[in-house]
């Protein structure tokens, strides 16, 4: 069966976005090009978010201390290594906040990025209070002729968790700068977290009606997970019942959930996520890795002829003003 996404798989995924748009497998490559955060450096607050710690989800060919070209070079020869069919690159500027410097600093990194032939595009990660309409106004002149993406961290729907993770932005934030964003024709995609403490399974799927109705690309979920030293491990320390841990099958169940009232044209680019065991405290579902997770969604939606948006097509049908795509 071909899906709404042009796909026999029962999720939009990534990988067959990216094929329809370049005409072969491109891979990401992850650069840190020595960025901060307003949250961190005292523009906004200190200390940070309290679930973050960076450096749990950086690879490993990915430093700071070498330019963009030369880690590029790095992260080419790694994924070779590995993926052997990708012919083409998206340099993903991923580590802190990507658009918190002045526009002169930002066009220097991101022109010597898109300098390289291999390169098709960029995929700029960065937080909704980051951006203006200046900045906006650059990433759109390059989306004419380069493939963009600005990806934001959104985390959750509601204040009151924002508030609580020590976010620094609320939910209208976020709103404002995908719809931003998006009406420059720039891709925007949006990263959330599903556990943090204060919200129910029933909230995480409530909140999809919300997540449907941003001009979202694309879209990121992980479960929430402890890093060692962050605040949100102390606190967790202090008062485990205040947490929700899934098992994996759980998670699973949430997952399909949530996933069959996301809107067909959603990107699903992740929905759950792996850390080097020595940044992890607190539950885990041990050594799983990314592929094994996607194979186990996949069997679930299999076994339950589910699929990506059939609750939403549903909805869609009952309530016209709930709109279909972006």
């Amino acid at each position: 069966m071909i899906y709404p996404w042009g796909d026999t798989r029962r999720f939009h995924s990534c990988a067959a976005h990216f094929r329809r748009l370049f005409g072969c497998r491109v891979q990401k490559l992850s650069v840190d090009a020595g960025f901060s955060c307003p949250n961190r450096d005292g523009t906004l607050g200190r200390g940070g978010c309290t679930f973050c710690d960076n450096s749990a989800f950086t690879p490993s060919y990915c430093r700071s201390g070498l330019s963009v070209a030369r880690q590029i070079d790095e992260g080419i020869a790694f994924h070779r290594r590995r993926y052997r069919t990708a012919s083409r690159y998206l340099v993903y500027f991923q580590s802190f906040s990507n658009t918190h410097a002045p526009l002169e600093r930002l066009r220097a990194l991101y022109d010597e990025a898109l300098a390289r032939p291999e390169v098709a595009g960029i995929v700029v990660g960065t937080r909704p209070d980051c951006v203006d309409e200046r900045k906006l106004d650059y990433f759109a002149r390059l989306a004419r002729e380069r493939y963009v993406a600005i990806e934001y961290g959104i985390e959750s729907t509601s204040d009151a968790t924002l508030r609580a993770v020590n976010r620094g932005h609320d939910f209208a934030a976020a709103r404002r700068a995908v719809e931003l964003t998006a009406e420059r024709g720039i891709a925007a995609g949006g990263h959330f977290i599903l556990g943090l403490p204060g919200e129910s399974d029933d909230d995480l799927v409530a909140q999809t009606e919300a997540i449907d109705a941003l001009p979202l690309t694309s879209v990121k979920f992980h479960q929430l997970q402890l890093f060692r030293g962050t605040p949100l491990a102390a606190e967790y320390a202090a008062d485990p019942a205040r947490f929700r841990f899934w098992t994996l099958d759980e998670y699973l169940d949430l997952f399909v959930r949530i996933l069959r009232r996301l809107r067909p044209s959603l990107v699903v680019e992740r929905f759950a996520s792996e850390t080097p065991p020595r940044f992890r405290c607190g539950p885990d579902w041990g050594a799983v890795r990314n592929e094994g997770l996607w194979q186990m969604l996949e069997k679930r939606l299999e076994a339950l002829d589910a699929h990506q948006g059939d609750f939403f097509l549903s909805l869609s049908s009952d309530n016209p003003q709930n709109p279909s795509t972006p």
